[in-house]
């Protein structure tokens, strides 16, 4: 008689099981963490913003009527849109030219070079409220440091902070403080481009803006991509600087610095219309997701990739 080999039955764990076990327990804390204080949020806000949710009364649901209301009957909501855009149109494209300038100087063979890569570094590591209140004294129309140079040169120094036409000009000023980190991929960008493209270029006679239009600018576009995306970003969802420097939170002179992080944070936390805070941070992904693939879509054919040519 032929003998049956037993079935062999039960889970046999393999050194690739024992591997993946040992990944999902060690980023367990991570996903509790992203569930709970991230991912549940997230997906409460959506309910949320489909309700008159204050937390005090009973939460009703309202459908669309927050995003009706933000459209039809809220003229906040267009001036916090207006400010917000008028600061990220002049502070995105300042802050990457600014940057790029800093690291062409910066990535010369000059002596003392690691200090001064240094210094114009380290504003960047500071807190936003430490930073906003130094600049809350520096564009102090009165004592303020470029007010007091100005007048040593015969020049009186505009009201910053508090006039309407140079308040986002100052918000814009402001936000060249932190370069830094910006420069340090640019540095990196400009540091990885091959030098012998340098060389064939001024053999054939090319001159320092031909090179730099011509090599340096399409080696490093991801570098510009990637910058004006996330400076973008950060742009559209300004609120530190406005909370502290804007008249105690409230966006003047006369809704002039009325950011829309400002107004959101102002419904939620101040009026207590949770339901149309929820609304107001979700139009605000919707439109920050449809301007980076938009961003995406017309940067790729200008965008140089040099594992695969143009993205």
């Amino acid at each position: 008689m032929t003998e049956i080999a037993p079935k062999q039955s039960g889970f046999k764990l393999t050194a690739s099981r024992r591997e993946a076990l040992a990944f999902y327990a060690m980023i367990s804390p991570w996903i509790f963490g992203f569930i709970v204080f991230l991912g549940g949020p997230l997906l409460a806000s959506i309910y949320y913003s489909l309700t008159d949710y204050d937390v005090v009364h009973t939460t009703n649901f309202v459908g669309l009527e927050n995003f009706i209301t933000m459209f039809t009957g809220d003229k906040l909501f267009w001036q916090a849109l207006k400010v917000t855009f008028t600061y990220a149109v002049m502070a995105v494209p300042l802050g990457i030219i600014f940057a790029m300038f800093l690291a062409l100087l910066l990535n010369q063979k000059i002596p003392g070079l690691a200090l001064f890569r240094t210094i114009f570094y380290l504003p960047s590591v500071i807190a936003g409220v430490a930073v906003s209140l130094l600049w809350l004294w520096l564009f102090n129309p009165t004592l303020g440091l470029i007010n007091t140079v100005l007048r040593s040169i015969g020049i009186q120094g505009p009201m910053w902070l508090l006039n309407e036409r140079t308040v986002i000009p100052s918000y814009v000023l402001m936000s060249l403080w932190g370069v830094g980190a910006s420069v340090v991929i640019y540095l990196a960008a400009l540091q990885s481009v091959p030098t012998e493209l340098y060389e064939a270029a001024s053999l054939d006679g090319a001159g320092p803006a031909r090179r730099f239009r011509n090599i340096t600018l399409p080696m490093i576009s991801p570098v510009i991509l990637f910058t004006f995306i996330t400076g973008m970003i950060g742009a559209l969802q300004i609120f530190t600087q406005a909370y502290v420097m804007s008249d105690r939170g409230r966006g003047g002179p006369h809704y002039a610095s009325l950011f829309y992080g400002l107004y959101l944070y102002q419904n939620a936390f101040r009026y207590f219309k949770l339901g149309y805070a929820s609304a107001l941070a979700w139009f605000l992904f919707i439109v920050i997701m449809l301007l980076t693939l938009l961003t995406f879509k017309l940067s790729s054919d200008r965008v140089f990739y040099q594992s695969g040519g143009r993205g």
